[in-house]
């Protein structure tokens, strides 16, 4: 064994070691939560912590500026949940990189929608009219699936909704031109373009309302967002307490107040229809 192998083996032990040794001594009524900074950490700040106070647990929230650091950091122990991403992300990350991370409940979620400057309905479009998306191929095959269930263009049949691409448009009834910009710049766009698709996240941050919206997305299951665990914490009560925490009317309160537009999920839809 190289002395470089060996080194870094006992690096790798020592890590784990103090990761042992962190949650061995770590407060069993604290949850440390990582999530990206905005709406789904305020959701945990209005609603989520509150209704876990009561119960004695402490709540700490960990701010992360990127979708890799909250993974890893969930994995080796310094998290013990992570609120960012949808299902789809999870998996992939999770499978290359070898953690054993899982899926523990869904929350409401900002949708990707249309919005515009220059149109106030979608009865508006005309031949020739610029259209935004998102030029990341996941978000680009949620906009493109709105479009084709508008009409504005067609897509090939049996297309896989999560990997669509410009490649599967076979018709083009509209003469729409697609303009294809990174997901944050897209608000900037509504100046130029007749429509654009945002992503809710970008929108809220550019200061622009949800319900303004034109038309959102239904949101399949694949682009939901959720609260990822550890795989060995799924039993664990705080994990049930968490899940129960983001299901309850409590929450579902909250995001009537200060949610509009979110797309909320079958458990919050369920207590609404109950009520009715």
């Amino acid at each position: 064994m190289t002395i470089a192998r060996r080194t870094l083996i006992l690096s790798a032990l020592t890590l784990a070691l103090a990761g042992n040794f962190a949650n061995a001594a770590k407060d069993p009524k604290e949850i440390v939560i990582g999530t990206s900074a905005g709406p789904y950490a305020d959701q945990i700040k209005l609603g989520i912590k509150p209704i876990l106070e009561k119960q004695g647990y402490k709540i700490k929230l960990v701010e992360f500026n990127d979708y890799v650091q909250p993974n890893f950091a969930l994995a080796e122990g310094s998290l013990d949940a992570n609120v960012f991403q949808h299902i789809v992300y999870l998996n992939k990350f999770a499978s290359e990189h070898k953690l054993a991370l899982t899926d523990l409940v869904t929350i409401p979620t900002a949708p990707i929608a249309i919005y515009s400057k220059k149109h106030k309905s979608l009865n508006e479009v005309k031949d020739g009219s610029t259209v935004g998306v998102p030029n990341d191929p996941s978000n680009e095959a949620r906009a493109l699936v709105l479009l084709d269930q508008l009409g504005w263009i067609k897509l090939r049949a049996n297309f896989d909704p999560v990997r669509a691409s410009e490649k599967d448009i076979v018709g083009n009834p509209k003469k729409i031109k697609l303009v294809a910009l990174e997901a944050a710049q897209l608000p900037r766009s509504l100046g130029d373009t007749d429509y654009s698709f945002i992503n809710g996240n970008y929108a809220l941050a550019a200061g622009i309302k949800l319900t303004e919206a034109l038309i959102a997305e239904k949101i399949s299951a694949n682009y939901i967002n959720l609260v990822a665990i550890r795989s060995a914490d799924k039993n664990k009560q705080f994990a049930k307490d968490l899940a129960a925490a983001y299901r309850s009317q409590a929450f579902l309160d909250v995001t009537n107040q200060h949610f509009a537009g979110y797309s909320k999920t079958d458990e919050q839809l369920a207590l609404e229809k109950a009520k009715k």
